[in-house]
C-alpha cells in the first residue's frame, strides 16, 4: 500500500515534491498551505537558473545547482505535455557585466576559475557586449557570457505545477496553517492546523521562511531558518531592452517574453515584514539604469517582495532528521528555490520511495552578513 504523504508548504518546493512523488507511483498525497499555493517567495522570484553567473567556486553545492538547472529542458517539455502550460524556459543565456574597474576584476577572477574548471564561459570585450546587446550602457567595461544559465517564468511554473496537482488527484488544502507536528513513538504521525488535524505515514516540511515556527511535538525544529526579504520592481519599456538576463555586481535585469523587465533585488533582514519601500525602489531603478540607459526614468509598474528562507551557511536542508522518523525536511533554499526545486524533489522522493539517504557532500557556503535594516543587491 502506498504511504499517505503529507506535504506542508505549497511553494515551488512543495509542489515539485508532490509531482515527483506522484510520478513515482504514490497516489495518497495531500499538500497543506498556510495561505494560497505559490503566492509567497516562489511567486516573488525572478526565475533565474544561473549557477555559473553567481558562483565563486566549483564545489558540490555548485554541482548540485548545475544538475538541477540541467533538468529544466526536459521538465519544461514534460509540463507542457502534462498540463498544457508553457513555463517559458528561455535558453538564450546570461550576461554578467562590469561597469567599473572593480567589477572587471571580479569578472576576471570568475572567468579564470570557471575556465580552469572546464566550464562553458566566454569573456567579452566592451565592443562584443554592445554587439550582443546594443541597448546596454556604453560605459560597460567587459562581460562574461554563460550560455548554459537560463531563466523560466516562475509564475507560470507554479501554475503548471498546480494544474498537475489538480489533474492528478493531489489534494491541496489552502488557508491551513500548521502549528504543530504530532509525534508518537519517536515518529511524526500528523499535523495540527487551525482547521483540523491531518494524519500521515510520511510528512514533508517544505515551509520555507516559516519553518522554524513549527513545533515537533512540544519542541522547536532542530534548525533555525531566518527570513530575508527581497524586493523587486517591474518596468515596461516601449522597446525591448535586452535578449538576455543581465547581471551587474549590484543587481540584475530579467526580460520577460511579454515585454516586462524585472529588476532585482534587495536582501534585507527585517523579520517577517513583507512591505515594500521607496528606498529599495530607488536603488533598483538606479541599478537597472546603470545596466541600460533605456530603463532610466521609466515608471515602476509593479513592486513586490518575498521572504527567502536562509539557514546558517547558506545551504538547503534536505532529507530526514536524525531521531525523528517519518519526517523529511526540504527548506532553506534561500536565493535558489526555483533553481533547486527539481533536484530537491528527487532527493525527497528518493528518501520516501527508495528509502535512500541523501548524498550531497555539500559543504556550508560562506554567507555574507546582512545589515539589520540595510539594502544591498542580491538575487
Amino acid at each position: 500500500m502506498n504511504p499517505e504523504v503529507l506535504i506542508i508548504g505549497g511553494g515551488v518546493i512543495g509542489l515539485f515534491i508532490a509531482r515527483e512523488l506522484h510520478l513515482r507511483g504514490l497516489r495518497k498525497i495531500t499538500l497543506l498551505e498556510k495561505g494560497i499555493c505559490g503566492e509567497e517567495s516562489s511567486w516573488a522570484a525572478a526565475g533565474m537558473l544561473g549557477p555559473q553567473a553567481e558562483a565563486d567556486v566549483k564545489d558540490a553545492f555548485f554541482d548540485l545547482c548545475c544538475e538541477s538547472r540541467d533538468l529544466y529542458p526536459d521538465l519544461a517539455a514534460a509540463l507542457l505535455d502534462e498540463t498544457g502550460v508553457d513555463i517559458e524556459l528561455d535558453r538564450k543565456g546570461t550576461l554578467s557585466l562590469a561597469f567599473t574597474e572593480e567589477d572587471a576584476g571580479e569578472l576576471d577572477r570568475r572567468f579564470r576559475w570557471q575556465s580552469d574548471a572546464g566550464l562553458d564561459v566566454e569573456h567579452l570585450s566592451a565592443e562584443e557586449v554592445l554587439k550582443a546587446e546594443p541597448r546596454v550602457s556604453p560605459a560597460v567595461h567587459t562581460g562574461l557570457f554563460f550560455k548554459n544559465d537560463w531563466q523560466v517564468e516562475n509564475r507560470k511554473l507554479l501554475a503548471a505545477l498546480r494544474r498537475y496537482a489538480k489533474l492528478n488527484g493531489i489534494t491541496i488544502v489552502e488557508n491551513a496553517r500548521v502549528e504543530r507536528l504530532v509525534t508518537a513513538g519517536g515518529r511524526v504521525t500528523a499535523a495540527e492546523t487551525d482547521c483540523g488535524t491531518f494524519a500521515a505515514d510520511k510528512t514533508v516540511l517544505a515551509t520555507g521562511a516559516w519553518s522554524s515556527l513549527i513545533k515537533i511535538g512540544d519542541a522547536p525544529v532542530p534548525f533555525q531558518i531566518t527570513p530575508v526579504r527581497g524586493q523587486m520592481i517591474c518596468l515596461r519599456p516601449e522597446t525591448r531592452v535586452s535578449e538576455h538576463v543581465i547581471y551587474s555586481r549590484r543587481g540584475y535585469i530579467v526580460p520577460r517574453r511579454d515585454g516586462r523587465v524585472l529588476a532585482g533585488s534587495t536582501s534585507e533582514s527585517v523579520g517577517f515584514d513583507k512591505s515594500v519601500t521607496d528606498k529599495a525602489s530607488a536603488f533598483l531603478q538606479t541599478m537597472a539604469g546603470e545596466i541600460s540607459p533605456f530603463l532610466c526614468g521609466l515608471p515602476v509598474t509593479d513592486h513586490w517582495s518575498g521572504l527567502r528562507p536562509f539557514a546558517a551557511g547558506g545551504m538547503p536542508i534536505l532529507g530526514p532528521i536524525q531521531g525523528i522518523d517519518d519526517l523529511l525536511i526540504a527548506t532553506a533554499h534561500y536565493r535558489n528555490g526555483i533553481l533547486l526545486a527539481p533536484v530537491s524533489a528527487r532527493v525527497i522522493a528518493d528518501c520516501i520511495v527508495d528509502r535512500t539517504e541523501p548524498e550531497f557532500g555539500v559543504k556550508p557556503m560562506r554567507a555574507k552578513s546582512l545589515d539589520a535594516k540595510g539594502v544591498r543587491s542580491g538575487s
